[in-house]
């Protein structure tokens, strides 16, 4: 386990940026549909089993979530977006939120967006993409639930992300992820060492 994110440790939560910690050091955020496996995927990158709460309902995720990792980084855990059954003002005002989160943090460094490998790529996940091609936000794509594929349908759903991203975003990359057997766990702690300047001290 990588030490640096065993340190993990919640900050805060806040609906919108204005109330967020200050905008300096490097932010590494975590953006997926409903239900795509984020706080599974953080507390498996943490090595913590409670530092995210995890909930079969969709959208329970409804702040945006920032943990300090080291002295001046975090991880930032954004509100699920897609099919959360909550009023729509309610599901298009955190839309908003994501959107200025990803457009206007300076902090930001790089973005995982997180899909199921049986369902990637919905029109939410492209809106996303755009976003952080648009802001020039390094992306990887984290397919999750790998596990619930055999190896031969998963690699074809990562090679068909990989084909969609060259238009899409063509700088981003991608990789399968389970946050249930960890595999992939060690490709997504060298993108996040990289992002967060952890590299020279591994």
């Amino acid at each position: 386990m990588n030490n640096h994110y065993q340190q993990a440790r919640f900050i805060l939560g806040t609906p919108d940026t204005g109330r967020a910690p200050a905008d300096s050091g490097i932010e590494i955020a975590l953006a997926g549909r409903s239900n795509a496996g984020k706080s599974s995927a953080l507390n498996v990158i943490t090595g913590q089993r409670a530092l995210a709460r995890i909930s079969k309902a969709p959208g329970r995720t409804r702040e945006i979530n920032f943990f300090a990792i080291a002295e001046d980084r975090r991880l930032v855990d954004l509100p699920g977006y897609g099919y959360a059954r909550v009023a729509r003002s309610i599901k298009d005002q955190w839309q908003q939120n994501i959107a200025r989160y990803l457009e206007t943090r300076q902090s930001l460094s790089g973005v995982i967006v997180l899909m199921d490998v049986r369902h990637p790529l919905k029109d939410t996940d492209r809106q996303v993409l755009g976003w952080c091609h648009g802001a020039g936000l390094a992306t990887h794509v984290l397919l999750t639930k790998s596990d619930k594929l055999k190896r031969g349908p998963a690699q074809a759903s990562l090679l068909l992300v990989r084909k969609e991203l060259a238009s899409l975003h063509p700088d981003a990359s991608a990789q399968l992820f389970s946050a249930l057997s960890r595999a992939g766990l060690d490709e997504l702690h060298g993108v996040l060492d990289a992002w967060m300047g952890f590299v020279e001290q591994a």
